[in-house]
């Protein structure tokens, strides 16, 4: 599945949509850096809550394939202009993580 097909299967709305082709190949969910550092894996969707310039930090480490920002959280304007210049993913959901997450699973 693409980042775009997923956005279209979640409902998520695309707040940088650099590379909507990027194969999504997982998921993670998480809100220590530290440990999506260590746990994520290149090609996940990641769901936090985190909205700070440093996601876009650790999303660029970990190589994933998308960020999503759930319970209706938004990045800041620090980190938009991060990712726009990084070409890094980031979507957004009003839904709680958890079903987020549910939803992913299901379609991976």
């Amino acid at each position: 599945m693409t980042v775009g097909e997923l956005q279209e299967a979640l409902g998520l709305r695309a707040v940088v949509p650099a590379d909507p082709e990027r194969v999504v190949t997982g998921g993670y969910a998480g809100d220590l850096l530290s440990r999506v550092m260590a746990h994520a894996k290149s090609g996940d969707a990641w769901v936090t809550i985190m909205t700070n310039r440093n996601v876009v930090a650790v999303a660029m480490l970990t190589d994933v394939a998308a960020v999503i920002f759930a319970e209706g959280t938004e990045p800041d304007a620090d980190a938009v202009a991060a990712a726009e210049a990084r070409g890094i993913n980031l979507l957004a959901s009003e839904q709680p993580a958890f079903a987020v997450c549910k939803a992913l699973g299901a379609r991976l």
